[in-house]
């Protein structure tokens, strides 16, 4: 954090990502205050989810063609004009504006995490110290979870459900305007090199088999956000809603300072896929049917998993990504976690019947995510950390490996 530019991105960068978890609550205060039924506003919740998900791919690769600023510039106005014109619209007798001003905005979400990860490279050229960027980086996102629905609670008490809307926008163009007004996001250049082509960096087998497994790691999230509710439920506490999701994302925040202060053995690939054994591991104990408290506890163990397992799969990316398309390949994984996580709530709400199932169902999503991995050890092997040098030149790995990623200036 003591590093020029570092505090300035990670605060920005989570600042600007404050409307992903202000959103969706906001979205469920508004439609209710119109009138609307809950039902209609988790399908919307869920368009917006899935619209976000869908649509970093696509500005990552423009991001990767045409540079940081002007895409994400555009795509942040765009879904802030969405935001802002949301208010004014009755969900209930203009339904059809009203879903297509939440697509818009989840779809144009500006490209804020894959930015991020790209710029490390350039803002800290030691391997050691970008890797601890990368665990702090992702522990601290979950954060986000953490603030947000309280901003919207504090908006919609002082002046209503559509006042949250306006402030969700009004913090994305402000966290925008840090990073993108900061000297290593105006200068950073793309690639170039030759067009990734239609598929971009899915041609590459590898990041392809990351990407599958990290679904299973979304699903084990989105499936413990039904199941902190179906807790709350039988606890009849109201207050285990907002406790059990930010004990995940504590427990993120710890594991992600503690993965970032040393350097640990064994071969990317590796250290992965202990990484994601952990993970699985750490959900076992939902199965047992916790009390109150112990739900709490037994929530946080996940999260000290998670950063080690999310910054492995960057660092992966990182160095299977083919030349020109790291931010793209970047926001494909924010995209596969997203996806599972969709999928992971909707599964678990099917599921709501049956609470040992429910419960599990965590616990299996990550587990999907270890056979995945087992299964394409091979393709996506890397000998060790990436290292770069620059931005975009790629070196050879050693003969029969992927190659390792180097950038140059």
């Amino acid at each position: 954090m003591r590093r020029p530019y570092v505090a300035r991105l990670l605060i920005g960068t989570m600042i600007g990502r404050l409307p992903t978890g202000m959103v969706p609550v906001a979205l469920l205060l508004l439609v209710a205050e119109q009138g609307g039924s809950l039902a209609t506003a988790g399908v919307l919740c869920a368009a917006y989810g899935l619209a976000s998900a869908l649509g970093q791919p696509a500005l990552g690769r423009l991001v990767d063609r045409r540079g940081q600023t002007g895409v994400t510039w555009a795509a942040t106005a765009a879904t802030s004009l969405a935001l802002l014109a949301l208010p004014s619209v009755d969900s209930t007798t203009r339904t059809p504006l009203f879903a297509a001003l939440v697509l818009l905005a989840g779809a144009t979400t500006p490209p804020m995490e894959a930015n991020l990860r790209a710029l490390w490279s350039n803002v800290l050229p030691d391997p050691a110290q970008r890797r601890a960027a990368l665990a702090l980086d992702t522990g601290s996102q979950g954060s986000i979870f953490i603030a947000g629905p309280p901003v919207v609670a504090a908006a919609a008490t002082l002046a209503g459900p559509g006042s949250a809307v306006i402030a969700a926008a009004v913090l994305g163009l402000a966290g925008a305007a840090i990073v993108l007004s900061a000297r290593p996001s105006r200068t950073w250049r793309p690639s170039s090199a030759a067009p990734s082509g239609l598929l971009g960096p899915l041609r590459s087998p590898g990041l392809v088999a990351l990407l599958v497994a990290l679904t299973g790691t979304g699903v084990a999230l989105g499936a413990h956000t039904v199941w902190a509710v179906s807790v709350a439920d039988r606890s009849q506490s109201t207050v285990l809603l907002g406790l059990l999701p930010a004990a995940l994302s504590v427990g993120s925040l710890v594991g992600g300072a503690l993965y970032g202060r040393r350097a640990w053995p064994g071969s990317l690939t590796a250290q992965l896929a202990v990484a994601a054994v952990a993970f699985a591991a750490c959900w076992l104990p939902l199965v047992t049917n916790p009390g109150p408290m112990a739900a709490v506890a037994v929530s946080a163990l996940p999260g000290l998993a998670l950063p080690a397992l999310v910054t492995g799969s960057f660092l992966t990316v990182d160095a299977l990504a083919p030349p020109g398309t790291v931010t793209e390949a970047y926001a494909w994984l924010v995209a596969a976690i997203g996806v599972g996580q969709a999928l992971g709530t909707a599964l678990a709400g099917s599921l709501s019947a049956h609470p040992q199932l429910g419960a599990a169902l965590p616990a299996t999503g990550a587990a999907f995510t270890v056979l995945v991995l087992t299964a394409a050890r091979r393709r996506m092997y890397v000998p060790g950390a990436p290292v770069r040098r620059g931005r975009h030149r790629r070196v050879p790995a050693p003969a029969g490996r992927h190659r390792a990623a180097a950038q140059t200036a």
